[in-house]
C-alpha cells in the first residue's frame, strides 16, 4: 500500500485563506500494486500529474498551504465521489445511470489509465476498493476539509486552489482551429464554484507571466472543484491545468529542459494568487 495518504506542507507562518492541493502527483507505487496490475511500471504512471507537487513546492514559503496526495490517481482517484464505483471492474456493483467518468473507466478506483488502457485482468472485490477509500480518499478529504475551514474562521474566506496537469493532446486540436493553444486552463465549473472577481485575478497572475489562459475548456473542474467550491458562503475553488509538453516530455515522464524556468513563473503566479485576499472584497456579494 502507498505509504501516506497524503502530505500536507504548512507554512512558517499562515498569512491568507488560501490553499493550494495537488491530488493526481503521487508516484508512490507499492510492489504489491505493481504486481497486481498488468501494466509496465512506467505505462502505469501515465495518467499521473507528473511533478505537479514539484512545480508548486514553493507555496509555503507565501505563507499558504500545501496538500499533496500520497496514493497515486491509478490507485485511488481522489478527484472522484466516493459512489463511483465502475461496475465493469468492481465485483457486486450493479450498473446505475449513465456517468461519463465510470463509463470511461475514470472512477473511484480507475479501471484504465490513458489511451484507455486496462490496469488489471479482472475484478476487484468491492472490500479492497473500500480499503482503499477509507485509508487514502477519506484522510485526504477530511485534510482538505479541515484546511479550508481554518482559512475561513481565520480570513473570513477560502480559495482552494487544485493543481493538474493536462495532457498536451488535449489542447492540441485548439491550435488546429487557428487559436493559440492554452497553456493553462482554469475550471470553475462554468462559473458555478467561485467568485469572477477572483477567477479574473487568477487568470491576470498566469497571463502576467506570459501564460495563455482558457476557461473550462477542454477541463472545467471535477469533483473537488464542484464539491468545495461555494463561494455564497465565501469558499471557493478553481481547478488549474497545466500543459504537460511546458515542463516535461511525456513519453519518457522527466521533466524537460523549460523545467525550472516554468518553476520560476509559477512562483511569481503563486505569490499573486496568495495575496488575492489582500484586499477585502464584498465576494459573496458578487
Amino acid at each position: 500500500m502507498p505509504q501516506h495518504a497524503f502530505q500536507l506542507f504548512e507554512p512558517a507562518k499562515l498569512c491568507s485563506g488560501v490553499v493550494f492541493a495537488s491530488p493526481h502527483s503521487a508516484s508512490d507505487y507499492p510492489k504489491t500494486f505493481l504486481q497486481q496490475t498488468i501494466l509496465d511500471s512506467h505505462t502505469i504512471r501515465s495518467s499521473e500529474d507528473a511533478f505537479v507537487d514539484q512545480l508548486f513546492d514553493c507555496v509555503p514559503s507565501f505563507g499558504v498551504p500545501f496538500l499533496t496526495a500520497g496514493a497515486p490517481r491509478a490507485f485511488v482517484d481522489l478527484n472522484r465521489a466516493t459512489d463511483e464505483l465502475d461496475p465493469a471492474l468492481v465485483q457486486g456493483v450493479r450498473r446505475q445511470a449513465h456517468n461519463p467518468r465510470i463509463a470511461s473507466g475514470l472512477g473511484v478506483v480507475p479501471r484504465v489509465v490513458a489511451n484507455s488502457r486496462s490496469i488489471y485482468r479482472g475484478k476487484l472485490p468491492m472490500a479492497e476498493v473500500e480499503r482503499r477509500i477509507e485509508d487514502y480518499w477519506r484522510p485526504y478529504h477530511s485534510a482538505l476539509a479541515a484546511l479550508l475551514t481554518r482559512a475561513k474562521d481565520q480570513f473570513g474566506a477560502a480559495l482552494l486552489i487544485d493543481c493538474h496537469s493536462m495532457p498536451h493532446e488535449a489542447v492540441e486540436s485548439m491550435a488546429q482551429r487557428g487559436a493559440r493553444p492554452p497553456g493553462v486552463v482554469l475550471g470553475d465549473r462554468f462559473g458555478t464554484t467561485a467568485s469572477a472577481s477572483i477567477v479574473d485575478r487568477i487568470e491576470a497572475a498566469f497571463a502576467s507571466a506570459g501564460l495563455t489562459v482558457s476557461r473550462n475548456a477542454p477541463f472545467a473542474g471535477a469533483y473537488i472543484t464542484q464539491t468545495y467550491g461555494k463561494p455564497a458562503r465565501n469558499q471557493h475553488a478553481v481547478q488549474i491545468e497545466i500543459d504537460r509538453a511546458l515542463y516535461m516530455d511525456e513519453a519518457l515522464i522527466q521533466p524537460n529542459e523549460n523545467f525550472t524556468a516554468l518553476q520560476s513563473l509559477l512562483s511569481a503566479v503563486v505569490r499573486e494568487i496568495s495575496g488575492i485576499f489582500d484586499e477585502q472584497l464584498p465576494l459573496a456579494a458578487e
